[in-house]
């Protein structure tokens, strides 16, 4: 009889992500196993409690998914899992704190997209900006942006220090080149992107970050992409179910377009399955994060 999916859901948070699990569950995962409060020192034993107790037929049907909020923990995560492992006892992991991986590299590949039709243009040939730059998904989509080529900045709406100090410890990290900067007003943000090509708005849902008067202010824009599905939206004008509509709100760039929420959310979903289902089916132990989600992403735009 062939032995059952095992799906150990590791979660540094008080309480495992209902949406994960749902996510697991409808990739094909016979059982789950949500773990929380996990802290990183529990990790290496954790993994090889689930390689040891399984057959080698058993470990092809055994993975690990790591959650929680934090971009830097979720991956020291995965490397002391990926660590743990002893061959040929060894399993695959997914990184993907609070779906920002696969959320980020939804959006960054969605923007791509729409850059190269409508604008005959790549990531490295653009200066972006990402609003909510300093939370997760923003995170993970200025590292992603940055190591595309993009020459992008990580903006935070309450200090310039902040947004520099994670620009630097990301760099240091997977290194690329971020940028900190700081718009707390409609004056500094107008400011800010007057010769931005892209915008992507990551901050809180149910926040407006850029109202009509600021887009007006920018004179290069070609691409804006917001996560931002609860009203008001995070950009002014940008619908949940656009996908290279024109920007509403942008006289002097009047070849933007914008991506919206609903649009993003369909890739993600997309990613997601497949990331977690690929850890089903691969007979070499995968160790999965917002690169390989990125790189999906584009696969699954074709482009």
């Amino acid at each position: 009889m062939e032995k059952r999916s095992i799906l150990h859901m590791l979660d540094p948070m008080p309480h495992n992500s209902p949406f994960d699990i749902n996510m697991a569950m409808d990739a094909g995962f016979d059982v789950l196993m949500p773990y929380s409060n996990v802290k990183l020192e529990n990790v290496y034993g954790l993994t090889q409690d689930a390689i040891f107790s399984r057959s080698a037929a058993g470990i092809k049907r055994t993975a690990i998914f790591v959650g929680g909020r934090d971009f830097a923990l979720a991956m020291d995560m995965l490397n002391a899992s990926q660590k743990a492992m002893v061959p040929p006892f060894e399993i695959s992991v997914f990184a993907d704190p609070s779906g920002a991986f696969t959320t980020a590299a939804a959006l960054v590949a969605c923007v791509a997209k729409q850059l190269k039709e409508k604008h005959n243009k790549e990531l490295k040939d653009c200066r972006a900006l990402i609003f909510g730059g300093t939370g997760p998904v923003g995170i993970a989509t200025g590292v992603i942006s940055s190591l595309a080529g993009a020459e992008t900045t990580l903006i935070d709406h309450l200090s310039i220090e902040t947004a520099k100090d994670i620009a630097h410890e990301y760099n240091r990290r997977f290194t690329c080149s971020l940028k900190g900067g700081y718009a707390g007003t409609d004056i500094e943000k107008a400011k800010l992107i007057t010769t931005t090509d892209i915008i992507f708005c990551t901050a809180k849902a149910g926040i407006q970050v850029l109202n009509a008067s600021v887009l007006n202010s920018a004179n290069n824009l070609k691409v804006v992409g917001d996560v931002n599905a609860v009203p008001p939206l995070g950009i002014e004008g940008i619908k949940r179910g656009d996908n290279g509509a024109p920007l509403q709100f942008a006289k002097n760039s009047k070849e933007a377009v914008g991506v919206g929420a609903l649009a993003i959310g369909d890739v993600k979903y997309q990613l997601q399955h497949c990331l977690i289902k690929e850890m089903l089916t691969t007979n070499t132990p995968l160790y999965l994060d917002f690169r390989h989600a990125f790189t999906k992403a584009q696969e699954i735009l074709n482009i």
